[in-house]
């Protein structure tokens, strides 16, 4: 199993005394729902941790690198993970049985226009970025920001420079006007790390089948996400709930290319059946009885996985 987002990073930041490690840990209101021995009982490879500053605090480059201390302190340092910085940190985790353990921006807001900032976060580990949440920030608009709009005149450098870095470059959040500038703008594939089909769930998060063909053109990836709202329309979610997703992204060519991205610990409204990491095992079976274990081993990891290793770092 192999999940692009979960916001295991701003729990810890709200509470540092929240144990990632161990879910019998927690006993507040608050657990987290993607710790390690979830992930294990969920047959978990790789787990990307996204920093994410919520709307309610300053997104400053101050709590930027304390999210990044609280992932190699809680985190990347405990022997069930490798942090991976590159395709070799990758390879080696698999080899070795622990979880991959990704580090990802969600939201360029703190990095205020600065280059700097944007070296400094790629040189302490951030592999992938997004470039805004659900609003507008001084790079590019949010699927609810009112006006719709696209990328500023320091939005485009940003994107310039990621490119140059090498960072993979990730479309959940963005508007399409933002999404359309962006796939012009960049040869390198983009990533939509937990979005669903828009034609399924018509939920502005999800996307149109347009974006999905234009992701699956350029062998990008599209991370079906748990998120019950964004799953469906229709009442109370559960994992097969993903399946009319995963039916429709294949009819427009993207076996090779989907992938899970759970949110887990960046939601509050939980499908049914999946309130953390150990019970993703119910996507699992959900998937192979609909498609068979050869087509689950593509969508639940290979996918992600063989994405990883050709456009990472070396």
């Amino acid at each position: 199993m192999a999940d692009f987002h979960c916001d295991v990073l701003s729990k810890l930041l709200a509470d540092p005394d929240l144990d990632p490690i161990d879910s019998a840990n927690n006993h507040g209101p608050v657990t987290i729902d993607a710790t390690l021995d979830r992930q294990r009982a969920g047959g978990y490879m790789l787990q990307a941790y996204a920093v994410y500053l919520t709307e309610s605090k300053p997104k400053t480059m101050d709590a930027v690198l304390r999210s990044i201390d609280l992932f190699e302190r809680k985190i990347a340092a405990h022997a069930g993970y490798r942090k991976v910085l590159g395709r070799r940190d990758l390879e080696r985790a698999l080899q070795e049985g622990k979880i991959a353990a990704l580090l990802t921006l969600e939201g360029a807001d703190a990095l205020q226009g600065d280059g700097t900032l944007l070296r400094t976060a790629f040189a302490l580990g951030v592999r992938v970025l997004g470039l805004t949440w659900n609003y507008a920030n001084w790079a590019a608009d949010g699927v609810l920001e009112p006006r719709q709009g696209g990328l500023t005149v320091k939005g485009r450098k940003l994107v310039d420079e990621a490119r140059d870095l090498g960072l993979v470059l990730d479309v959940s959040h963005l508007t399409d006007t933002g999404f359309w500038e962006l796939v012009e703008r960049t040869e390198r594939p983009l990533i939509a790390s937990h979005s669903n089909s828009r034609r399924i769930c018509p939920h502005p998060r999800n996307l149109t089948d347009d974006q999905l063909r234009a992701l699956i053109a350029m062998d990008g990836r599209i991370g079906l996400t748990y998120v019950p709202y964004f799953m469906t329309d229709r009442g109370q979610a559960e994992a097969r709930d993903l399946l009319p997703h995963i039916e429709h992204i294949c009819s427009l060519g993207g076996e090779n290319q989907l992938m899970l991205g759970s949110d887990f610990d960046g939601i509050e409204q939980y499908a049914k059946g999946l309130r953390h990491a150990g019970e993703a095992v119910h996507v699992r079976q959900e998937v192979e009885r609909a498609y068979g274990a050869t087509f689950a081993e593509k969508l639940l990891g290979g996918n992600a996985v063989r994405f990883l290793l050709k456009n990472l770092p070396d």
